[in-house]
């Protein structure tokens, strides 16, 4: 079984005040052992080595994808998978999109990690056309879009959790008349015929203990899209929400067992989103 894992660890693991939670953030991915990561906003890890820092300390081996206004993304693999390719999506996004590809024995598994644009619900929807793209044109029968999409499930009504969001806030989920939820990122990549890996398997929610420990999986306190925001180290422009996904194409959703969102223990105030984890039933070639 390979297990994938994408996760938004804020500002690079460290807070305006200079609180860094690098030790919270190795703790929760070495107890879940992921041999895929997939990592968001790594403000200053793509300066004096601290991306070969925090990959040392987890285990794994970086591809770190610049940004050109936002923050760093990046992809981290365990051995003994091999990295056979790697690359940045070339396009303009508000922060950036990696792609790695690792050979298993079912053929090459390409992974993207991305970080869509907070603020503009048209910019995330170009975004994800330049995603959707980029995975027909070098993805293969086994692709996975994991990050933080900023974007609203489709399929779910937010028009509760929405109300009670400052006006600010609010705004960032609402089209141009304020009044219907923007759902159009996700959307369009559903479109492009990726598969939503939450809904599939049913999803569940996970302590933050060791990676093959019995994980309880849980109803989600009646969250059918299982929120990845916030948490309690905070996150005042979020309702209870999932702003982020694993999407994979047919083939690859074809061989996902268990999707979960990783909660309790460090994995509590080491961001101010959870991580989700997937099971995959491939091997490393």
């Amino acid at each position: 079984m390979l297990r994938v894992m994408t996760w938004n660890i804020l500002t690079g693991g460290r807070d305006r005040d200079g609180t860094d939670r690098w030790d919270r953030i190795v703790a929760v991915v070495t107890a879940q052992r992921p041999d895929v990561l997939a990592l968001q906003e790594l403000r200053g890890l793509d300066r004096a080595g601290r991306m070969a820092e925090l990959a040392g300390g987890l285990g794994m081996t970086p591809y770190l994808a610049r940004s050109w206004f936002g923050q760093p993304v990046a992809v981290l693999v365990r051995a003994p998978l091999r990295m056979l390719r790697s690359g940045r999506v070339r396009r303009p996004f508000h922060h950036a999109t990696a792609q790695v590809q690792v050979a298993t024995g079912a053929g090459p598994l390409t992974v993207f990690s991305t970080h869509l644009n907070p603020w503009s619900g048209g910019r995330r929807r170009m975004e994800a056309d330049w995603l959707a793209a980029a995975v027909r044109r070098t993805g293969g029968r086994l692709a996975l879009l994991a990050g933080d999409l900023n974007t609203l499930d489709p399929t779910v009504d937010h028009t509760a959790r929405l109300a009670g969001l400052p006006s600010r806030y609010r705004r960032r989920h609402l089209r141009r008349d304020d009044r219907t939820v923007d759902t159009r990122a996700v959307a369009r990549l559903l479109d492009a015929g990726l598969v939503d890996l939450w809904p599939h398997t049913g999803g569940g929610e996970g302590t933050a203990g060791p990676a093959g420990a019995a994980c309880a999986q849980e109803d989600d306190g009646g969250e059918p899209d299982g929120p990845t925001v916030p948490t309690r180290h905070g996150g005042a422009e979020f309702a209870a929400m999932r702003l982020d996904y694993l999407l994979a194409t047919p083939e690859l959703a074809a061989l996902t067992r268990a999707v979960r969102v990783v909660r309790g223990g460090d994995a509590d105030t080491a961001s101010d989103h959870y991580p989700v984890v997937a099971d995959l039933a491939l091997t490393a070639d």
